[in-house]
This record gives C-alpha cells, structure tokens and sequence, in this order.
C-alpha cells in the first residue's frame, strides 16, 4: 500500500463542452451512475490503493462538491492525521489554476510527511490501483511517470485529449492532441507520479517565470526537458469532458461487464451515503437492463436507463435510453428517448422529448417542461 504517497486532485478542468450541466457545479460532482459523483472513482482508487492525504484544488461552483465530499468520512479520510484537505480559490487569486492555488498553500506540501506526489484529475472514469504505477515509477528512475492507456478507436473517443508519443522503451517523446484523425493512440489518463521535491520545484520554476497555466500543461510544454516515462492500464477508461461522453460513460455502466469492472475490480467505489427507502416498483410498471438508485416510485415503463434517487416515473410514461438525476418527475403519458434530465425537473403530462445516441437532448436543471 502507498503509505509514504499523498495526492494532489486538480479540478482545473475544460468544461466548455459540457456547461448545460456544469453551470451550476464542478464537472467533479456531476451524478453519474444514478448514485455517485464523478468525483468518487478518483478519490476510492486513492483510497483503495492505500493513499491516506488527498488535498483537492477546486475551482467556482464548488458548493455542491463541498457538500457531497463533507469529512471524507465515505472514503476514510476523515482522520485526525492527514485525510481530505480542500483548497478553495481566494477572492484575490489572479489566476483559476493549480499553480496559483498550490502556491498560496505551500505550506500543505512542506508538512505533509510523504515524499511522493500522484496528480491526477476527476474526469477519467476507471477503476484503477496506483500500486503497480508506482512501483514501475520507483523502479524505473525517472522524474515523472505519466498514467496512459492505448486506444483503437481514437476517431470517435477521447478527442482533444493529450497523446503521448512513445519510444519502444515507453519514454515520453513528446505530447500532442487528439484531433480525430487516427484511431490507434496512446491517451494520457493525465496522472502524475512524481516526488514531492519535484513538485515544489516545478511549482517555484512556474512562479519565478511567470507561468500560470496548470501543472500538467507545464510538464506536457517541458517534457523534453524532464526525464519522463508512462504507465500502461489497461482496464475500461471513459474521458467525462462533454455531454457525449458523460452520456456515453452512463450508459457503458448498463453493460453488465463494465459495470463489474468498474464498481468492484480494484476494489469498490465509494459515495456519499444517503439513507433512502427502496425504489417502489408499483404493478404495470415495466424495467428492462436499468440502473435505478433507491428512492424512486416506478410506475411507467424503463428501458437502457440510468435513474437517480427520488424520481417518480408516472403511469404510460415511457423512458429508453435516457439519464434521469435526482428529484425530478416524469408525469404520465409522457415518452423520453435519449436525454438527460438534470435535477429537479418536471416533465409534463404526454411531452414527447427526443434526442440522438450521439448527441443526446439536454433538460438542464429546475426547468419545467
């Protein structure tokens, strides 16, 4: 187990392709999976694979993250040493980044005792351990080892994510981006495994420079001049960075293959506890391969379909293929085909809502359709 590691979660993440449900929250705590936030296959892959200090850098919009992560007590870091520390921007930080954030909080790196550094994100969805990662980082000797996975379908997955270009020894040539034009890649899964010495000193680099971008796109910029290798997993990996791939990741996890790798291989994946009476499937209703989280009253017919806590599917209302999150009421005679509802919604008698598997239609949150 990783005892002398600690982690540095990063949620400066591009949300431009997804912002009709992040306006009003962080990409980490969209719901996903009917019960979880994004958020928790990176803090239950730390967790599982021994990490005991996990400090996250948020950006705006956190409340709901806050709310949803409290203690840490879901995840055992809720202890009197080390545990979750959460770093909020300051209302005169100049610039919304990691770099920025890690420098007015400098004093976290120097007490925390570990000497090793994981860097990671909250938009790639895996199950994953860290163990094997870092004992091929500690064997290898090299600065920095980044956490990849080759791909075979790079023209329709995984677009605008960085690409490592690899030697046959897997040392890092060089970073560019996926722009659709090739299916075999080498995605970088944007973890880092690095000593905490070297942390600080590219941190103090970036702040004597000038340079106020993320860590990551500093290293990606620089890997000529740093000693770099990468890491294959080879599990199921999802990149949550627009609405296709959030839509894409919940339905993956209806396939009963995934979601076992997903929810139990490296050890299970951890939430936000909420004690809710068991979903109430009233006579007539009909379910067929859905993910439906506690609390729910069924009574219309479900199909392909993720559904979170406290929703209500009323009588002849018809669902397939949809994402449907917390609170929200599809009324009756209503019939939903690919869309995602966001929380809070009200969908009315005999609506008729449509969407295409590629590009899903979007009732964004407290709307009244």
């Amino acid at each position: 187990m990783l005892s002398d590691y600690m982690s540095i979660v990063s949620l400066t993440e591009n949300e431009d392709q997804i912002k009709s449900i992040t306006k009003n929250r962080p990409l980490a705590s969209i719901p996903i999976g009917g019960r979880y936030r994004i958020i928790d296959f990176t803090l239950s892959n730390l967790v599982n694979s021994g990490i005991r200090n996990v400090g996250i850098l948020t950006q705006s919009k956190s409340r709901s993250l806050i709310d949803h992560l409290g203690s840490g007590k879901p995840w055992d870091l809720d202890r009197k040493l080390n545990g979750l520390f959460i770093f909020n921007y300051g209302m005169g930080s100049s610039y919304f980044n990691d770099i920025e954030m890690l420098k007015n909080n400098l004093e976290y790196l120097y007490r925390s005792k570990e000497d090793k550094v994981i860097l990671t994100c909250s938009y790639m969805i895996a199950n994953l351990s860290y163990i094997d990662a870092a004992k091929f980082h500690e064997k290898s000797g090299k600065d920095i080892t980044i956490i990849y996975k080759k791909i075979n379908d790079g023209k329709l997955n995984f677009k605008d994510r960085n690409v490592l270009n690899l030697d046959n020894n897997n040392n890092v040539l060089g970073v560019g981006k996926n722009i659709g034009t090739k299916n075999e890649l080498n995605i970088s899964m944007d973890m880092f495994i690095m000593s905490k010495k070297l942390l600080i000193d590219i941190l103090n680099k970036c702040i004597e420079t000038g340079y106020f971008g993320s860590i990551r796109e500093w290293i990606y910029k620089n890997i000529e001049k740093l000693n770099v290798n990468a890491f294959e997993f080879n599990g199921y990996l999802q990149c949550v960075s627009s609405i296709n791939s959030y839509y894409k990741a919940n339905m993956d996890m209806l396939n009963l293959d995934i979601n076992k790798e997903l929810f139990f291989k490296n050890g299970l994946i951890y939430t936000k506890v909420k004690d809710e009476a068991p979903t109430k499937y009233v006579n007539g209703s009909s379910v067929s391969n859905g993910l439906i989280a506690n609390g729910c009253i069924i009574k219309g017919s479900i199909k392909n379909s993720v559904i979170s806590r406290r929703v209500v599917v009323e009588e002849n209302a018809e669902i397939e293929n949809c994402i449907i999150m917390q609170n929200s009421i599809v009324k009756k005679g209503s019939r939903l085909k690919n869309v995602i509802i966001d929380k809070n919604i009200i969908i009315e008698e005999n609506s008729e809502l449509k969407g295409d598997l590629e590009f899903p239609l979007v009732i964004e949150k407290r709307t009244l359709v």
